[in-house]
């Protein structure tokens, strides 16, 4: 994809607000980019840039993304990041008009979360005992899932957890979640004694790194040789997916984003407060909590259908 030089500038002008303005997240940004960069390629394929686009551009672009078959959510994501940078652009002066702000995307169809239930999330538990090459490794493994269950963390904010947060057998951990927003998490007993233990492991390890290598010791709960200083999304992806067929279950059903479903999902079966779930998710507004009822609907419903006395008749 080539980007016009004004155009580039743009995008790098916006994508600079949003996080100074906004605090927008890392994975945000890049998001943002990405679409406005595909955006910016059609329109100079139209002998076109973001200057010159008028509404019908616009349009036309929606309606070519429809033609190669991208998805709703993805064509309503690109229109979200076209309209806040027109609507930027123009607070700027960049633009005297705002070409995006009268059109209408194709909404976001209403997906319900896939979710495990508490055997299956007990299997992977179990499942994470076994996996590793060495000691070290299993005790990380349990420690990933343990915390990842009992606090429904996003993966980037497990993987990028400061050691400093967990340090002292912690009743509740402090989570600097999207757009820098922090939040409080109760830690539950196994997930505590995960934590305990790894940490032990972890701390021999660096230390032994700093003296045979000199090595400076990590900030973070789950460090790693690679650039970022800590696990990466991807290395904890491609784990929970060895851990799923360990446990028996199609590695299809399980990512780290289920796990946050199942957390959310079965707190709300055993009556916690959708307020409460909606604090403990990092959710800036409850109605992206809500979802949760509706799975909780679905799974009673299926309950009453499959196992009722006079289900089969």
């Amino acid at each position: 994809m080539s980007v016009a030089p004004k155009d580039a500038r743009w995008i790098s002008g916006f994508a600079e607000a949003q996080m100074a303005e906004l605090g927008a997240a890392e994975n945000t940004q890049l998001s943002y980019g990405r679409d406005l960069i595909g955006f910016s390629d059609w329109l100079s394929g139209q002998g076109q840039s973001f200057e010159t686009a008028e509404r019908a551009d616009i349009e036309a672009y929606l309606i070519s993304c429809e033609a190669e078959g991208l998805a709703q959510s993805t064509r309503a994501r690109r229109l979200s990041s076209i309209k806040q940078l027109y609507r930027f652009a123009y607070e700027e002066g960049w633009r005297a008009d705002n070409p995006a702000i009268q059109i209408k995307g194709p909404g976001r169809a209403k997906r319900l979360p896939k979710t495990l239930s508490e055997d299956e999330v007990g299997a992977l538990l179990a499942a994470s005992r076994e996996i590793g090459r060495a000691p070290a490794d299993r005790l990380r493994n349990i420690c990933l899932m343990e915390l990842l269950y009992a606090t429904g963390m996003r993966v980037s904010e497990l993987v990028s957890l400061p050691v400093s947060a967990a340090r002292g057998d912690p009743r509740m951990l402090l989570i600097r979640g999207k757009g820098g927003k922090e939040r409080m998490v109760p830690l539950s007993e196994p997930a505590r004694t995960a934590l305990t233990a790894w940490l032990v492991a972890r701390d021999q390890a660096e230390d032994l790194a700093k003296i045979e290598k000199g090595k400076k010791p990590s900030g973070f709960v789950f460090p790693s040789r690679g650039k970022l200083g800590h696990l990466t999304r991807i290395g904890f992806y491609h784990l929970i997916k060895d851990i799923a067929v360990q446990a028996g279950i199609s590695p299809d059903k399980v990512t780290p984003h289920t796990l946050r479903h199942a957390f959310a999902t079965h707190l709300l079966a055993h009556g916690a407060d959708l307020r409460a779930i909606q604090t403990l998710l990092g959710h800036a507004d409850l109605s992206t909590t809500e979802i949760y009822t509706h799975v909780l609907d679905e799974r009673l419903k299926d309950l009453v259908l499959t196992r009722h006395p006079l289900a089969g008749k």
